[in-house]
């Protein structure tokens, strides 16, 4: 069983909301379709560039999406 994280609300056209947990590297992503999904083996500089970027969206669909394994989690 998949246990949610706690998630941050972020601007974006496509994402609503993200979580990361840092001892399992696994950050959760959801987005404004309500899909929710939890990619895993992401370091922490990436969750934190993530965040701080100017276009979170375009920055997890270049730096994330492809690049980690996800699975999609139950809402």
């Amino acid at each position: 069983m998949v246990r949610h994280l706690e998630r941050q609300s972020v601007q974006s056209c496509i994402l609503r909301s993200v979580g990361y947990d840092d001892a399992m590297k696994n950050l959760e992503i959801e987005f404004h379709s309500g899909l929710l999904y939890q990619y895993s083996g992401v370091p922490t500089k990436v969750y934190n560039d993530l965040m701080s970027s100017s276009a979170v969206g375009k920055y997890f669909s270049d730096k994330v999406r492809s690049r980690f394994r996800a699975k999609q989690i139950p809402v």
